[in-house]
């Protein structure tokens, strides 16, 4: 079913490695996927570059210092209850300083941040009935990606 009358969003979202392959990754809260684990991230904003983007909103959401180095992958995602559609860009990312830990920031849209790897991540990808654990933008990287660990590390 298509959405009717509005137009699809940008998102940038930030894939965040660390020295064990593991990733960024927080339980989200608020209207949008409430409870589903995805990646920092945000709509860009009007004039924004997309790097800036990944870069600012990781800072508001996690504290990290990031530096955004190239688009990995492009999902588009149909939120057909919700009436809505995100073009979302994933951008794998650095932190500036390799020891610093990603925070809580802002606690009314995201439970915690943590360090999963990929397997993590692609275990939370059930479609058994269960409710869906990932975001919509995530689960469909990991389908269109199969081998997405690889592309980040590359």
């Amino acid at each position: 079913m298509a959405c009717t009358g509005l137009h699809p969003r940008v998102a940038v979202i930030a894939i965040i490695s660390d020295d064990e392959d593991r990733v960024v990754a927080g339980q989200r809260i608020g209207l949008l996927g409430t409870g589903q684990w995805s990646f920092p991230g945000g709509h860009v904003d009007q004039g924004e570059e997309l790097f800036a983007c990944a870069e600012r909103e990781t800072l508001e959401e996690t504290g990290l210092k990031i530096r955004a180095l190239k688009i990995v992958a492009v999902t588009n995602d149909v939120f057909t209850e919700a009436n809505k559609h995100y073009i979302s860009i994933f951008v794998k990312c650095e932190r500036i300083d390799p020891q610093q830990q990603p925070e809580r920031i802002e606690p009314n849209k995201c439970k915690g941040w943590f360090w999963k790897s990929w397997q993590d991540i692609k275990a939370l990808d059930n479609s058994h009935g269960e409710p869906q654990q990932l975001f919509l933008p995530v689960k469909n990287l990991i389908r269109d990606n199969p081998d997405i660990s690889n592309i980040v590390r590359n």
